[in-house]
C-alpha cells in the first residue's frame, strides 16, 4: 500500500502544491477500481467517504480485518480539487472558468488542465471508475447511482452500489467536458454517485454509501470476504423521463419539513414560499405527481424559477 503524490504542480504566483492519492493492494497490474472526488473543492461527503474508504482499506492490508483480503489494487483520489478544499472556493485561483471539469485536459495547457489529463492517465484503464459528486450549496440529493447512455453491464453493475437509486440521465454539453464522459472512450464500466449537499457532511449520507462501496468491492470481487447483507428493498431505476422538477413560481423564502426519500402523493403539500420581509405565505408547494423524493432545495432564499424538489415517478 501507498499514499504518493499523484501530480506535482508548480504555480509561480503561489507555492506549489501536489494532488495526492492512496494505491492499495496487490502491486502488480491496473488498479482495478478507481475512485476519484473533490473535483470541486466544496463536495465534502464524497472526500470525506473516500478518505475513510482509504483508511479502512489500509487496516485491511495491514491485516486489522482478519476476515478480509484485498484480493486487486484499488486507487482512491479523495479530493482533486485540492487548492479548491482548502480555500472553500469552487473555481480554482486565477481561473474564473473552473476548468477543472474540462476532460479529458492537456498535458501542456494550464494548470487544472495538467490536472484533469493527469487523472484521466491514472484511472482510464481500470475495470470499474466511479466518481463522486454533490450537487452544489442549495440542493440536497438522496444517494444515487446516475449513468448517462450507460451499457447492458453499467446497468446491470449499478445495483452493486446498494443505494436508493439508480437514475439514468441525458448527456448535455456540460457532461462533455466531464471526467465521466471522458471515461467512455475506454474499455470498463463507468458510474457517478451523487450524494446529498455541496459545502457540508450529511453523516446519514456518507454512511449509507461508504457502506455501499464496501459491498461493491466485496460483490466484484476485489475485497474478498466481505459479508454482504441484501438490501432491504431492491434499488429503484428511473429513466430520464420519470424525473419531475418543481420550480419557484415566485421569489421569497422556502421552507419544507419534507426528509429525502418518502414517497408523495399527488396534490400534498410539501412547503410553502413565504415572503421573507412580513411572514406570509406567498404560495404553497404541492408536488405535481407522486413518487420518490429524491432532491430538495435546502438554501431557503430563492429567486422566481429557481429549482425546489425533484420528484421521480414509477412510470414516465
Amino acid at each position: 500500500m501507498s499514499s504518493r503524490d499523484l501530480v506535482l504542480m508548480t504555480a509561480p504566483l503561489r507555492e506549489d502544491f501536489t494532488i495526492p492519492c492512496h494505491e492499495i493492494g496487490p502491486a502488480a497490474g491496473t488498479p482495478a477500481v478507481s475512485f476519484v472526488s473533490g473535483l470541486h473543492g466544496d463536495e465534502i461527503n464524497g472526500i470525506y467517504i473516500l478518505a475513510r474508504l482509504a483508511d479502512f482499506l489500509k487496516a485491511v492490508e495491514g491485516g486489522g480485518y482478519p476476515k478480509l483480503r484485498l484480493a486487486q489494487r484499488v486507487l482512491i483520489i479523495p479530493a482533486v480539487n485540492v487548492l479548491g478544499t482548502n480555500t472553500l472556493r469552487r473555481a480554482w485561483p486565477f481561473d474564473q472558468s473552473d476548468q477543472n471539469r474540462m476532460f479529458p485536459g492537456n498535458q501542456m495547457g494550464e494548470t487544472t488542465q495538467r490536472i484533469a489529463y493527469t487523472v484521466l492517465e491514472a484511472t482510464k484503464k481500470s475495470a470499474y471508475r466511479v466518481d463522486l459528486h454533490s450537487s452544489n450549496l442549495y440542493f440536497e440529493e438522496l444517494p444515487q447511482v446516475r449513468l448517462y447512455d450507460p451499457t447492458p453491464e453499467e446497468r446491470e453493475t449499478a445495483h452493486l452500489f446498494g443505494l436508493p437509486s439508480i437514475m439514468e440521465r441525458s448527456v448535455s454539453p456540460v457532461f462533455t467536458t466531464t471526467l465521466m464522459y471522458a471515461w467512455k472512450y475506454w474499455p470498463g464500466q463507468s458510474f457517478l454517485l451523487q450524494i446529498g449537499q455541496a459545502g457540508s457532511i450529511q453523516l446519514p449520507h456518507c454512511q449509507q454509501v461508504f457502506r455501499g462501496l464496501v459491498s461493491f468491492l466485496g460483490r466484484i470481487g476485489v475485497l474478498e470476504g466481505v459479508e454482504v447483507a441484501e438490501a432491504d428493498q431492491e434499488a429503484l431505476y428511473f429513466t430520464r423521463e420519470c424525473s419531475v422538477r418543481i420550480y419557484a413560481d415566485r421569489a421569497g423564502m422556502f421552507v419544507s419539513d419534507k426528509s429525502l426519500g418518502g414517497w408523495v402523493n399527488k396534490g400534498q403539500e410539501l412547503g410553502y414560499i413565504y415572503d421573507s420581509f412580513n411572514g406570509n405565505v406567498r404560495t404553497r408547494v404541492t408536488a405535481p405527481v407522486a413518487g420518490l423524493l429524491t432532491g430538495i432545495r435546502r438554501q431557503p432564499m430563492l429567486f422566481e424559477g429557481d429549482l425546489l424538489m425533484r420528484i421521480c415517478t414509477r412510470t414516465p
